[in-house]
């Protein structure tokens, strides 16, 4: 199993990644955020790790979501076995579910906000990773989800991006998670007003959300805080 979302805000630019698996080393494989250009996660039975190049220079060029996926997805004799979601600029996310990828297999796509995977417990562990990502940054969860609108998100809720995805991991684990087991997760936050959070846990047991909040806190210490200010934001 793998188990991704996707966040981008078309109004700032703000991209973000999140992934969580029953194997290794997640984070080198499936997720890619890019600010001011969308975001991307290749997994499935057999990940692709070159669908994210051929992803990244179709945005570039102002492909949509729909479009980018589809160009790698056409050249992939193994297409059948990924899974692959993209969001573009605007916050328009597509999804490639190949018929290869073990069950359960489910996506979701909102204005914004994307999630999918496979080998899941069920699929109300999308259902949960996404209604805590929402209840955690916008004003109007109930209508995202129900009607699929644009969310309003509150202001600032930027700030606490990096806890709330581990937030909404955390829900998605208690649903179900991965069918064997979630032992490896990692996310990515880029922005054009503060540095880049990359954090990676390649193996932890019973699951990586201890891990990932003990690394979050070290991010947010004073120091470390202090060091981030002081790099260039472009």
């Amino acid at each position: 199993m793998t188990l991704s979302l996707l966040h981008v805000d078309p109004a700032s630019g703000t991209a973000a990644a999140l992934t969580a698996t029953g194997g290794v080393a997640v984070g080198g494989y499936v997720h890619h955020a890019w600010r001011g250009l969308g975001a991307c996660a290749t997994q499935g039975l057999y990940t692709n790790p070159w669908y994210p190049d051929g992803v990244r220079r179709a945005l570039e060029t102002g492909a949509t979501a729909s479009d980018a996926l589809d160009g790698v997805v056409s050249a992939d004799d193994g297409a059948d076995c990924r899974q692959c979601l993209v969001m573009d600029a605007r916050g328009r996310a597509a999804l490639h579910s190949g018929t290869g990828n073990h069950p359960v297999v489910a996506g979701v796509c909102y204005p914004g906000l994307a999630a999918a995977g496979n080998l899941l417990a069920g699929p109300g562990v999308i259902d949960a990773l996404l209604r805590r990502f929402l209840e955690r940054t916008c004003d109007d969860p109930d209508a995202v989800i129900e009607n699929a609108t644009a969310p309003r998100y509150r202001d600032g809720y930027q700030t606490t991006l990096l806890e709330t995805l581990i937030d909404a991991l955390e829900a998605a684990l208690a649903a179900g998670g991965d069918v064997r087991g979630t032992r490896s997760a990692a996310l990515r936050i880029e922005s054009f007003h503060a540095a880049p959070i990359d954090l990676r846990v390649d193996w932890a047991e019973p699951d990586p959300i201890d891990a990932l909040r003990a690394l979050a806190a070290r991010v947010r210490d004073p120091d470390f805080g202090r060091f981030l200010d002081a790099l260039p934001q472009r």
